[in-house]
């Protein structure tokens, strides 16, 4: 079962035009808003990125009230209580050619997956072939193109490692393929700013909005010589303990901690 343009339709039902600029030009924009209790998390902030990045593209986005109906409906009908609901917003049909039309009928669609809050550890590259471009507006938005991150990801698998590290143009440290960086380094715990071409991930905010980190430009070294690094994302935290081969410091405690408050949804002290 899943939720398109408003109603509640089969899987095997459910029909996509082959001339939707989503699927031709990867044209929109995506969400994936965790589901703990049956509820979902941080739905404000997701529906605040989802609306900045169709201001980005000029496409327009359902509603918070639409979003928040159509997720409760799809938890009801599949009976998820704990898991991801992905939220995808494409442009529509269009003639070929990169101009959007003028007037377009966006396709809106929600799954549902169950799942838990996943705790991993993980080991890394720093990327030769990709770099986030933190002077472009692409670089604060979830758009449906992640080519560059499939490419990073994949120059990962070929080196027997589970992730990228990503620099930005100006050769400092951005985030990783699917998770924003938060990095312990002189007794401080650090995440790259955004206008250092990291996403503006929701449990990166809040765990800035909760005073546990807070932003700064960070250079490869300082992660290399980090007492910690911490990849997080809406539905994981990953702990670094290798970087390019080498051993980076592991903070346990301080993983716990973050682990409760972010599989909270950010309710929990820290």
């Amino acid at each position: 079962m899943l939720w398109i343009n408003g109603a509640l339709c089969p899987l095997d039902a459910a029909r996509i035009s082959p001339l939707d600029r989503g699927f031709t030009l990867g044209d929109g924009l995506f969400e994936t808003i965790r589901v703990r209790a049956g509820e979902p998390v941080h739905l404000p902030s997701h529906l605040h990125r989802l609306a900045a990045g169709g201001q980005v593209l000029g496409l327009a986005v359902p509603g918070a009230d639409t979003v928040r109906a159509g997720i409760m409906a799809l938890l009801a009908a599949t009976s998820v209580r704990d898991g991801s609901v992905r939220l995808t917003v494409a442009r529509g049909e269009g003639p070929r050619g990169l101009l959007p039309p003028t007037e377009t009928a966006p396709t809106c669609t929600m799954v549902a997956t169950t799942g838990h809050f996943g705790r991993s550890d993980v080991r890394a590259l720093t990327s030769r072939l990709i770099r986030r471009d933190e002077a472009s507006p692409l670089s604060r938005i979830k758009s449906l193109n992640y080519l560059p991150a499939i490419l990073a990801r994949q120059e990962a698998a070929r080196a027997g490692l589970d992730e990228a590290v990503l620099l930005n143009i100006a050769g400092r440290v951005a985030e990783t393929t699917i998770s924003n960086l938060v990095v312990a380094h002189d007794g401080h715990v650090f995440t790259p700013p955004v206008s250092e071409g990291a996403l503006p991930g929701t449990a990166r905010g809040s765990l800035i909005t909760a005073g546990l980190v807070q932003e700064a430009p960070l250079t490869l070294e300082q992660l290399r010589c980090a007492q910690g690094v911490w990849l997080v994302n809406s539905l994981s935290l990953r702990v670094l303990t290798e970087l390019d081969g080498a051993a980076v410091a592991v903070d346990r405690e301080r993983t716990q901690r973050l682990a409760v408050f972010l599989d909270s949804g950010g309710l929990a002290p820290c």
